[in-house]
């Protein structure tokens, strides 16, 4: 699966280095898959929670940071939306941005 907009995460870890290693976890895990609907991402991310417009938000390094990814799956690839703590998560509408 293509994942579009690394350098949202990069930037990111680059502001909150702790997150680094569990975001390029996930990154490569997406890179390296072919997840073919939502529940094939369940299974592997069973925290994760599909939202309207085909969005999942993920929770990474155990809850710590949130993570919001539209997916495109008969293209193959996810579109970043949102990384952030969650303050910043607070703030924005998950299912809109």
């Amino acid at each position: 699966m293509r994942i579009i907009k690394k350098k949202t995460l990069i930037e990111f870890w680059s502001e909150y280095p702790d997150s680094e290693q569990a975001l390029r976890q996930w990154y490569n895990d997406m890179k390296n898959s072919s997840y073919r609907n939502f529940n094939d991402i369940k299974q592997k991310y069973s925290s994760a929670d599909v939202i309207a417009d085909n969005r999942v938000i993920f929770n990474i390094k155990g809850n710590k940071y949130r993570l919001i990814v539209k997916y495109h799956f008969n293209r193959q690839f996810g579109y970043i939306r949102f990384v952030g703590i969650h303050s910043q998560y607070d703030k924005i509408n998950a299912e809109t941005i």
